[in-house]
């Protein structure tokens, strides 16, 4: 009998925005970040991006933005005019869900009194504020330029502002980082009443100063104390950690990350930007923009440096490197949709990974032993 090829389901569609300038270079930052050599050319930068927009606009095709996310580098660096004209630009070429979540990363070291409310009068409605730690021994040695009192006042400020819905952005495994201080930083951050928390392991990428000179990290019984008893207490707040390195309170999870993890669309703008685009032929592309600031600045034409399909047979690898990251997986019925395959195109591996109880049945979803071995189940599908 023949199996039919489903069609696919166009996804949700996100809109990702990179600011590539930062105060200073982090010691363990490998994203297309650049200290601010001058004064920031906001008004040049803003006409960039619209008019990189205006090069890509057919991949729009006439979808509606769900969710926006603006990263960098230091996207708090830009002032609330520049957000506000481009919001206003922005609404002028795309049609935006009613509720859509409009998220901007900010650095507690760049906020000068003012600076929240005129963010929340451009549009933006959510923050993931760059705590890190709020131990001033690793905020040093992570070369961040703000200290434990001015991301405390973040915070507070963030609220005053009246974002009720922020992300606090923070880290574990620092150099020379106990396990009892690894808790201190998660305490401190409740006693913000946060509903959102990115809490992941700092790692050592390469093309970063960490990477040629490593500091002296935990070593792996102490990664696991801290991820054990972290996590415990986190629960115990009334957290849910509904992906590999995300928590939050019920109802409180961030839509825009899960559109990544679901597989969905999204339009990216901005120096170095990654997109990934369901084309109307069923081709899935993924596409990334001129990386250095002034040569996207000064690009005339299109901004997109490179593009490359996604071949059918790396579908099932894309597909599921994203979607087991969700504690609770997904639907197997997502998966045609989102990649036009058939599930039976991955039934054999799917099924001696359930035998090995890597995998739960009926669903995508990782049991607790293939969340502790997710590369190596994943290897399944290359």
């Amino acid at each position: 009998m023949t199996t039919l090829t489903p069609e696919p389901v166009t996804p949700p569609l996100s809109l990702y925005i990179h600011v590539p300038w930062c105060v200073r270079k982090c010691p363990y930052c490998d994203f297309n970040s650049h200290a601010i050599q001058n004064d920031l050319p906001e008004s040049a930068y803003l006409n960039a991006l619209l008019e990189d927009l205006d090069q890509d606009l057919a991949l729009a095709s006439g979808r509606t933005i769900e969710t926006v996310f603006i990263g960098g580098g230091t996207p708090s660096l830009m002032s609330g005019d520049f957000y506000r004209r481009l919001f206003m630009g922005l609404r002028e070429r795309l049609t935006f869900a009613e509720d859509a979540e409009i998220t901007l990363e900010a650095n507690p070291g760049t906020l000068e009194e003012g600076r929240f409310e005129a963010f929340r009068e451009a549009g933006i409605n959510r923050l993931s504020i760059g705590v890190q730690s709020f131990n001033p021994a690793h905020l040093k040695a992570l070369g961040r330029i703000h200290d434990s009192a001015a991301a405390h006042r973040a915070i507070d400020a963030a609220r005053k502002a009246g974002f009720d819905n922020f992300n606090l952005d923070l880290m574990h495994g620092l150099p020379g980082q106990t396990p009892s201080e690894a808790l201190e930083d998660l305490q401190s951050a409740m006693s913000h009443e946060p509903p959102h928390l990115s809490w992941y392991q700092l790692t050592l990428e390469p093309n970063t100063e960490f990477y040629s000179r490593p500091p002296d990290l935990p070593d792996d019984d102490q990664l696991w104390e801290i991820a054990q008893h972290g996590g415990e207490y986190l629960r115990q707040q009334g957290f849910n950690d509904y992906e590999v390195s995300a928590w939050s309170r019920e109802g409180k999870a961030s839509q825009h990350n899960l559109n990544y993890w679901t597989f969905g669309d999204y339009l990216a703008l901005g120096a170095g930007g990654h997109g990934k685009i369901s084309l109307p032929d069923g081709t899935i592309k993924r596409y990334w923009k001129t990386r250095q600031p002034d040569a996207y600045l000064n690009r005339i034409g299109s901004r997109t440096a490179g593009s490359e399909k996604i071949e059918p047979e790396e579908l099932p690898l894309e597909f599921l490197m994203n979607a087991l990251r969700l504690r609770k997986g997904v639907d197997e019925n997502l998966f045609p949709e989102r990649t036009g395959l058939p599930l039976t195109s991955v039934a054999v591996q799917l099924e001696k990974l359930r035998e090995d109880k890597l995998l739960v049945r009926d669903r995508l979803q990782a049991t607790g032993l293939g969340q502790r071995y997710l590369n190596s189940l994943l290897e399944r599908f290359l």
